[in-house]
């Protein structure tokens, strides 16, 4: 019973941490989608190139938006055409840093450990994008070309060839990029924002959203309290223990950054809390769950793959830059904490959306077979 009490405890705990964040992510990413044109995203992050990769990197480095708030972001940047690679490049610079994140990172750890922390995140993000778009193949299909008299022309594909049938004379341009084009030149509608953010996209990532939020809480119970105790013992397998607790663990990068700093107040290295500052915000379970929806299991792999060794290799050689150095790592820190007054009402506002596009499938299939017999 009381294992039960503690899970709902951490199910709370982990909604309200979370939902203003999310929430926040959709919001950007509706009046994202109202403001910037589907052609500009494909044109700059379509291509399966590193610089599509890099201009996804640097576009997500100043964002302050989470591990659970980028993902409406991802998934309408990947919706508009964006290459898996820059999508993944975007998952993972995006919550590892951000201008409140940095900020608060250089108040509490001090220049050098700030500066650290931004150029690793943006090579591991790098090098995650180029090795996606090398190594895992683009599910597209080309739309047909058509001749000056209207008729299709053969396209080949990767997998395929196909003939388009005749379609109805369209001055010159498909029925859809024709409505996206009128779209876009028809203003701002905050009516169609909202829709495309809590209708379009909430309703894809509900399902692993519900499913990471229930997992994360059992996780949340499971870790012992003497944590840092452990860790501190176990020095040569703290890098591999933190990593084990910060990937499946939703923390996000500025609320990451206190218990880091108790970490390292505890004895642990400092590298051993890089690694948790890394690995923590990039991943969790909800990110993980969206990531092979989204992106495929493939992707998955070297998503996780990377984050876990490059944070461990970036983890180990900033210990080392730290004993060549002298540096004290308890000496640079400097407590925090900060509390939410809308957590609250961000989460019942979340489950509300979260339950309603989870149950909504089951209610139609009911109503369906009731007017059936």
């Amino acid at each position: 019973m009381d294992y039960i009490f503690l899970f709902f405890n951490a199910l709370i705990d982990l909604s309200n941490a979370m939902a203003p964040y999310i929430l926040f992510g959709l919001l950007f990413a509706g009046i994202l989608h109202e403001l910037v044109p589907d052609n500009l995203i494909i044109k700059h992050l379509g291509k399966e190139s590193m610089g599509s990769v890099i201009k996804a990197t640097l576009f997500g480095i100043p964002l302050p938006v989470c591990s659970c708030g980028v993902i409406p972001l991802a998934t309408s940047i990947k919706k508009s055409g964006a290459s898996k690679g820059s999508v993944l490049s975007f998952l993972i610079s995006t919550p590892i840093t951000g201008v409140d994140s940095i900020l608060a990172t250089y108040g509490m750890f001090g220049g050098v450990f700030t500066l650290y922390r931004v150029v690793t995140s943006m090579i591991i993000a790098m090098f995650a994008g180029i090795f996606t778009n090398l190594s895992v193949k683009e599910d597209r299909i080309e739309k047909p070309r058509f001749s000056a008299v209207g008729t299709a022309e053969k396209v080949d594909t990767p997998n395929r060839s196909f003939a388009a049938a005749p379609t109805k004379k369209s001055n010159g341009c498909s029925s859809g990029s024709c409505a996206d084009s009128k779209s876009k030149t028809e203003g701002f509608s905050i009516t169609k924002a909202l829709k495309y953010a809590f209708v379009t996209l909430l309703g894809d990532i509900a399902k692993p959203l519900f499913w990471g939020l229930v997992i994360g809480a059992l996780i949340s119970v499971a870790i012992p309290q003497n944590l840092s105790d452990i860790l501190v013992e176990y020095s040569w397998l703290s890098y591999l223990i933190v990593i084990a607790i910060a990937v499946p663990m939703y923390v996000c990068a500025t609320a990451s950054l206190p218990i880091a700093a108790a970490l390292m107040l505890s004895g642990v290295s400092a590298g051993a809390a890089f690694v948790f500052l890394s690995a923590g915000p990039a991943t969790n379970t909800v990110t993980i769950g969206v990531v092979k929806k989204m992106l495929g299991a493939r992707s998955l792999y070297i998503y996780l793959g990377t984050i876990v060794a490059g944070s461990i290799i970036f983890g180990l050689g900033l210990d080392y830059i730290f004993n060549i150095a002298n540096i004290d790592p308890q000496s640079l820190v400097h407590m925090d904490e900060r509390t939410s007054r809308i957590a609250i009402a961000s989460s019942v506002v979340l489950w509300s959306f979260v339950l309603y596009f989870i149950v909504k499938p089951y209610v139609k299939k009911e109503t369906a077979s009731c007017c059936s017999n």
